[in-house]
């Protein structure tokens, strides 16, 4: 990745982490979960199945509420992240939490040359792959992550859902604004806040990001050699990702006022 994009999303990033742990939103309420509420959604659960004695690795975990969430189901977890700061707090929640996890500090593409185990699962979830140029080596880095008979999980913002003006507040004038297909050139937004630190401003920074569309992510795993075992779309997501959505009673996010429904959420699992 060009360091001009990686050193503005690692700063972005160093600041959210900060900000996201303190927040008390749903997605990273820390007080909450060091009570014992899990962080981690009814469908990873399900789809997931059984993890106890099970080694996983989390990929871009932030600062480790889900990483940690895994270690109250059983795994023995591995957390990695190019935030510094997100992997000092993770270190600093394990440690508040009285839970063991390591946590490794490192750009996903550099991965190989810091870690060499092997592990039974490789996980990873929600508005990851935006911050990725380059899906054929995240596939090749999830299947040499993987022992034989390994299982990748993934849980994500479903690429359809984010072609559309984020911003207007007019559903009825709703517009096809963002390419659905990858493009090598970012794009590149100014921020000055969180989407989950409420009002909470910051320094505006710079961020770089790409989209990727459904038929390249399932390809690059599979020219890794994985194997799809099942993909599967959902009509709900977990964040106010667009103005016109509104929570439910089971704490999902879903289009308003709406004659039909369209994919906001998909979660996929691959085997080696």
């Amino acid at each position: 990745m060009n360091k001009k994009y990686f050193d503005a999303n690692k700063e972005l990033w160093d600041e959210y982490s900060k900000l996201h742990y303190g927040t008390k939103t749903d997605g990273y309420n820390v007080e909450s979960f060091l009570k014992g509420q899990t962080t981690l959604k009814p469908y990873e659960l399900k789809e997931m199945g059984d993890v106890k004695g099970k080694t996983l690795l989390h990929l871009q975990c932030h600062f480790g509420l889900d990483t940690l969430s895994w270690v109250r189901e059983g795994a023995i977890v591995t957390g990695i992240d190019f935030s510094s700061e997100g992997i000092k707090l993770a270190k600093l929640l394990a440690k508040r939490a009285n839970l063991k996890g390591d946590f490794i500090e490192t750009n996903l593409y550099a991965l190989p040359k810091v870690l060499s185990k092997k592990f039974d699962i490789v996980y990873t979830s929600i508005g990851v792959l935006w911050w990725l140029n380059d899906l054929k080596e995240w596939g090749k880095i999830i299947a040499n992550f993987l022992n034989p008979g390994g299982v990748f999980y993934i849980a994500e913002i479903h690429p359809f859902s984010s072609v559309f003006d984020d911003e207007t507040k007019d559903i009825k004038n709703l517009q096809v604004y963002y390419n659905y297909f990858h493009d090598p050139k970012p794009l590149e937004f100014t921020v000055d806040g969180s989407y989950a630190s409420g009002e909470k401003k910051m320094e505006p920074k710079k961020e770089y990001g790409w989209n990727h569309s459904l038929s390249e992510i399932i390809n690059s795993l599979i020219e890794a050699g994985l194997t799809i075992e099942f993909l599967k779309e959902y009509p709900f997501t977990v964040w106010k990702q667009l103005p016109f959505m509104e929570r439910g009673s089971d704490g999902y996010y879903r289009l308003k006022d709406q004659k039909a429904e369209i994919p906001l959420l998909f979660t996929l699992k691959a085997t080696k």
